[in-house]
């Protein structure tokens, strides 16, 4: 099983709105990496919602239920799309300043690469930040 987190302004398109819908597609991702993370997700693995900007935390989870395909909002036909199923919000937000503050996430892509909206999360990582949301 695979772990990944996902970045989406709240004013934008937020966890509440993604748990309203239940199943969407997360599209409009126009980062070479970061649709090269999505085309490496396979069906069951989880993700972290994540609300950048002022709030700045994983607020919900996420689970893969359709595999990259393109997104027909890019005519130039290099970028794709997932789709996610809400699953549930974290019992207790996990800050970033939480996740910066423990060491043993001190290599997480989410403080390597901050700008990416796709990142991978390691096992023992995602564990640590289970436990936070706890």
């Amino acid at each position: 099983m695979g772990y990944w987190l996902v970045k989406s302004e709240p004013s934008c398109w937020s966890f509440a709105d993604h748990l309203a819908k239940g199943v969407e597609p997360w599209d409009g991702v126009r980062n070479h990496q970061a649709n090269g993370n999505m085309k490496a997700m396979a069906l069951g693995d989880l993700a972290f919602f994540y609300h950048s900007q002022k709030e700045r935390a994983c607020v919900g989870l996420l689970e893969v239920s359709a595999l990259w395909r393109p997104d027909p909002s890019d005519e130039s036909g290099r970028f794709g799309m997932v789709d996610f199923r809400a699953l549930r919000p974290l019992p207790h937000p996990v800050t970033l300043a939480q996740i910066k503050a423990d060491p043993r996430l001190a290599n997480l892509a989410l403080l390597k690469q901050s700008r990416l909206s796709v990142v991978p999360i390691e096992a023992e990582a995602w564990q640590i930040m289970m436990e936070m949301a706890q």
